[in-house]
């Protein structure tokens, strides 16, 4: 809460002017009721007629100003909500953006979707409901108190009194039986939503495994618990209310009872009776915003503690680069140094102890079984992940020291799983060049025999209406559209038949010809011209060199060739 609490102090022109007006609000009510209660009684003793003039006078001026103020404090305190929003919406996104490639596997993306869109929204409640009604409620009492001091202080103790219970001990009560509400709620919700995610996502593959009804049967079931969290909540909130505004009323009787007593005693002067008695009912209207004040001071703060636990794990924090250096100019050697890496909340290493280096301008296929660590090399070199120990260098840089986004200009990734957004061909080949003409872009739908896709064509979410091939060279399509010295390819053509693949690989390979290339692979066929085979096994690299050395060399990867040859001729 204390960064929100920074964020909202930015507007501090909006919460002083709010602050105040609605202070002015407040006491222009208590002095409107008060006028109208001691009008009705001093008219009742048939005044001097300028008394009454006078009264009826302050009631306009009162009415007004109330009006106008309730007007400015609403539209200062909403104008500094929406600020304050706005800058929490940008403040989170700028620290998750980093964070995205790594959160990905701590949370589920219904989950996530729910802290991002839900939890910032309700933290719109923060100054409006938790932040604000305490600082209005103890001027516009302080206020009252010492007004009504002056003519009973019997009648400012009981007031005193009334606000302790219905400002603090009320509030404090249902703050602590809201607690777990609260949680219950956000966890609800975020289940309903990873529900509705898997479901959507999910739904063919549940067709066809005749699982959807069970699904759906699921799904309806956390919603239905979602909405009965959210009942029950309402209905804390609704008794916190009740209660609350039982206490004013029973404040007010208080103040009626002894101040007649009081006037049958002859220590208030009757005239003022309905006075003070108007200013109980009014002054308490300060108090209503406080019973709603616990259930949204913990939804602000589960809200704002979810939103920090998706990027509290330190292990997929980004470092503070203090001195961060621009990417090498040219193209890089890239090398691995000593590197061993472990996943957030895994226990067996995905690499380790790697050291290898890779010469720039040279092509370097990664094989090995599934599970090796083959993928993980080019995470490391996106710094989607960072190494725990050991350096992972373009040039003589490390990763640790280079921006994000110059690492991500300066290398054309093709990874297996890529997005394509709801849209058309040309907008989602665009993405990797924004100034692209349309017969450029038809040429490298041509060079990758993609020539029957039009650029208007549509491409739905996912790129659900396309074949794997058509995505994979449809991902390649936008590589070629860059010009960047290293390529990163992961399984880039393991959708496409034979054929394809060796014309598609001939295109990708003479627009690479002097970039530096690593190609991650689980097929064998086709490496005899790489510059080096590195072969992984078990997170470490077993085997070096080119496909002749390996070959006779009669190790790991000349025992894979034979097991693919073998399984082949079986075919």
């Amino acid at each position: 809460m204390k960064q929100i609490t920074k964020l909202l102090m930015e507007e501090k022109k909006d919460i002083y002017l709010s602050v105040l007006f609605g202070f002015l609000a407040a006491m222009g009510a208590v002095a409107l009721f008060a006028n109208s209660g001691y009008l009705i009684s001093s008219a009742a003793i048939m005044p001097p007629l300028y008394v009454l003039t006078v009264s009826i006078a302050l009631l306009k001026l009162f009415s007004f100003s109330r009006a106008l103020s309730r007007y400015a404090e609403r539209l200062y305190s909403h104008r500094a909500t929406f600020t304050m929003l706005s800058s929490v919406r940008t403040h989170f996104f700028r620290r998750l953006e980093p964070l995205a490639p790594r959160i990905s596997q701590k949370f589920k993306s219904g989950d996530l979707l729910s802290r991002i869109v839900g939890d910032v929204e309700s933290l719109q409640n923060y100054f409006l409901r938790v932040y604000y009604p305490p600082l209005v409620m103890a001027a516009a009492f302080l206020a009252t108190i010492a007004f009504t001091a002056y003519f009973s202080v019997i009648t400012a103790a009981i007031l005193i009194l009334g606000v302790l219970v219905t400002g603090w001990f009320l509030p404090a009560w249902f703050s602590v039986r809201q607690k777990k509400k609260a949680e219950d709620v956000r966890q609800a919700r975020g289940s309903v939503s990873t529900e509705a995610t898997e479901f959507l996502y999910g739904f063919r593959d549940l067709k066809l495994h005749q699982q959807l009804d069970k699904k759906e049967a699921m799904l309806m079931d956390e919603s239905a618990k979602y909405v009965d969290e959210q009942a029950r909540a309402s209905r804390k909130r609704l008794a916190s209310r009740t209660w609350n505004q039982g206490a004013a009323f029973v404040v007010s009787w208080l103040v009626l009872t002894i101040g007649a007593l009081l006037v049958t005693m002859g220590q208030l002067d009757g005239i003022f009776l309905a006075m003070l008695v108007m200013v109980s009912l009014t002054v308490f209207e300060n108090v209503t915003p406080m019973a709603a004040y616990p259930s949204y001071k913990e939804e602000s703060r589960q809200a704002a503690g979810r939103l920090e636990n998706v990027m509290e794990d330190e292990t997929s924090k980004i470092p503070d680069k203090t001195d961060p250096q621009p990417f090498p100019s040219g193209i890089p050697d890239v090398s691995f140094q000593n590197v061993t890496f472990t996943f957030p909340e895994e226990d067996r290493p995905a690499l380790r102890n790697i050291s290898f280096t890779i010469e720039k301008g040279s092509r370097t296929a990664v094989v090995g079984a599934s599970g090796s660590g083959k993928s993980t090399l080019l995470q490391l070199l996106l710094s989607i992940y960072l190494p725990d120990q050991g350096e992972v260098k373009f040039g003589d840089l490390s990763t640790n020291r280079l921006q994000e986004e110059e690492i991500w200009q300066s290398v054309n990734a093709v990874l297996q799983d890529q997005h394509f957004f709801y849209g058309t061909i040309r907008e989602n080949l665009l993405l990797a060049k924004s100034g692209a003409e349309d017969e450029e872009l038809r040429t490298v739908l041509d060079r990758l025999k993609l020539e029957h896709l039009d650029l208007n064509e549509a491409v739905q979410e996912k790129a659900g209406n396309l074949s794997g091939g058509e995505r994979q060279r449809l991902g390649l399509a936008r590589a070629l559209l860059r010009n960047v010295p290293v390529w990163l390819l992961d399984e880039p053509t393991s959708s496409v038949d034979a054929a394809t693949e060796k014309h598609v690989l001939e295109e990708v390979y003479k627009e690479a010809s002097e970039g530096t290339m690593i190609v991650v692979s689980h097929r064998l066929q086709g490496l005899e011209e790489m510059d080096q085979i590195l072969v992984m096994d078990a997170g470490a690299v077993v085997e070096s060199g080119t496909y002749q050395e390996l070959m006779k060399r009669r190790g790991v990867f000349y025992s894979m060739k034979e097991t693919e040859a073998e399984l082949f001729m079986t075919g």
